[in-house]
């Protein structure tokens, strides 16, 4: 697949087999090491086939075991297409999840960097009516002591400072617009703060994400998917970076879908891309 796309691109890519012991050379400009996975089906750029949706996790499942056996430092994912998984009758909500799955590890937190900021999520991909019940008190403090771990450990803040936004409007209203924030989220911060954690909230989302609050922070804690991400990505774009927290791998990817149309056309935006990869190199180096 690889060599047929960079002859259709015009690309000048020398392609060798992968082996481990080859990792710690110099890298030389115009070739790639590829740890070769079949195919099952040919595959055509910007067409999709559920005969290759088995492939697409073979590939991450090895990644996966290489990073965990210490051939590899860091994993950094390109965008996959979850409903064609799904299609073949394979589960599949996304990376974060499977990747959770794959590690053995319980719970995991969706952290994005760009734009001067970072903004992770206490709830992933769910449903909008699912996400109340979802927010306890035992997951907040699984979610919020992971993002505390891993700001300090894998980004070398020493002391995260960490706003964290309600879950209704105007953070409840004082329970007008609903209890979530008196009766699960305040308590919450309230017992993780004796443990030295600076956290501030919860406060109303739609003013959180303000320059002069976001100065006095080194990450935005959101409820939800949709809360926390569109105002990240407005602001960088193209350029932001997906990191899983609390893995016992480093994994970062890309802050973008899988723009079919684009597939095959040398037109795609790189920038995410390389972004992931320097995040992952510097965490690493770390």
């Amino acid at each position: 697949m690889l060599a047929q796309r960079s002859r259709q691109l015009g690309l000048d890519v020398t392609l060798g087999d992968f082996e481990p012991g080859l990792l710690a050379q110099p890298h030389m400009p115009g070739t790639l090491q590829v740890w070769h996975h079949s195919l099952a089906a040919p595959a055509q750029a910007g067409k999709l086939d559920t005969a290759n949706s088995s492939y697409v996790l073979d590939t991450l499942s090895s990644a996966v075991k290489g990073c965990l056996n210490g051939t590899f430092d860091a994993l950094v994912t390109a965008p996959l297409h979850k409903g064609i998984i799904n299609d073949a009758g394979i589960p599949f909500t996304g990376h974060t999840e499977f990747l959770a799955q794959q590690t053995g590890t319980a719970r995991v937190v969706m952290m994005l960097v760009g734009g001067g900021m970072r903004v992770a999520l206490a709830t992933t991909h769910l449903p909008l009516k699912d996400v109340a019940a979802a927010i306890t008190r035992a997951s907040l403090n699984e979610v919020i002591t992971i993002l505390h771990h891993d700001l300090v450990t894998r980004f070398n803040i020493a002391r995260p400072r960490i706003l964290v936004a309600g879950l209704n409007p105007h953070a409840g209203e004082g329970g007008h617009l609903g209890r979530e924030e008196i009766e699960v989220i305040s308590p919450a911060l309230e017992q993780l703060r004796t443990q030295g954690m600076d956290l501030r909230g919860p406060l109303p989302a739609d003013t959180l994400f303000t320059p002069r609050m976001l100065a006095e922070c080194d990450c935005v804690l959101a409820m939800y998917h949709d809360q926390g991400l569109p105002v990240l990505k407005h602001a960088s774009f193209g350029a932001g970076v997906n990191v899983t927290l609390g893995l016992p791998i480093i994994r970062t990817s890309v802050d973008h879908g899988t723009a079919l149309e684009l597939a095959g056309s040398g037109k795609a935006d790189p920038g995410s891309l390389l972004a992931a990869l320097d995040l992952a190199c510097a965490m690493a180096q770390r």
